[in-house]
């Protein structure tokens, strides 16, 4: 997969230059199916209202509101109890996954028990966007101060996909978000290279080649 790990979205030009790059086509040519899955495990977002702000484009970050040719949604909590032939061939023929923020190791455990996971080594062409959590389900941890659901393994242990860490919605002093303060006391706790991001900032993967895009304030901790 191509990978395009968000802190809060396709939030300015930069990001959208690289979700294109990535695409290899306009938007406006491209389907897109979105996942909300990670909202209902998170206390702040969904189940109700958020999630079906983000489903629709009203969230207030910028995915699912591009200008997609097509958007359509895969619940991965529904999959396990449908025919893989009924969901397997829209992630094949989808351009693009916009995946929600929320819990990201209540996301990881549906992408298991659905099967998901399972499919993303042959989807080599498809471009998986994250937001928040949806960016930070693909690292190999993401550190007890971001745990609220608890797997049943007990553990903060994500998918590995990439071999470094996300600490998103860095934000300066004062204002909503995650201090550097706080960025680099949870980094101490993780493994690895580990990436503090504001929401203009973003994180491109192709081909095992990893690229910062931002517009905004960033860091590399642990590295």
């Amino acid at each position: 997969m191509k990978l395009l790990l968000t802190s809060g979205g396709v939030t300015n030009a930069s990001i959208r230059d690289a979700l294109v790059d990535l695409l290899g086509k306009p938007i406006a040519d491209s389907s897109a199916l979105c996942i909300p899955t990670a909202m209902y495990g998170h206390p702040w977002s969904g189940p109700g209202v958020k999630a079906w702000q983000f489903i629709s484009g009203n969230s207030g970050n910028p995915m699912v509101d591009l200008g997609w040719r097509s958007v359509g949604v895969l619940e991965l909590t529904a999959l396990p109890t449908i025919d893989d032939e009924r969901w397997v061939p829209l992630v094949r023929e989808a351009d693009a996954l916009l995946v929600s923020g929320g819990d990201a190791l209540y996301l990881c455990h549906w992408m298991r028990q659905s099967g998901l996971v399972d499919l993303l080594p042959s989807l080599s062409e498809t471009v998986w966007v994250g937001l928040s959590a949806g960016s930070m389900v693909l690292t190999p941890r993401i550190g007890d101060d971001f745990v609220q659901w608890r797997p049943p393994t007990g553990d903060d242990v994500t998918l590995g996909l990439v071999d470094f860490s996300i600490c998103p919605h860095l934000a300066r002093g004062g204002e909503p978000g995650n201090s550097m303060a706080e960025a680099e006391k949870w980094a101490a706790g993780i493994d690895g290279p580990a990436y503090a991001m504001d929401d203009q900032t973003a994180i491109t993967v192709t081909d095992g080649t990893v690229e910062v895009v931002s517009e905004g304030r960033w860091t590399l901790l642990g590295a």
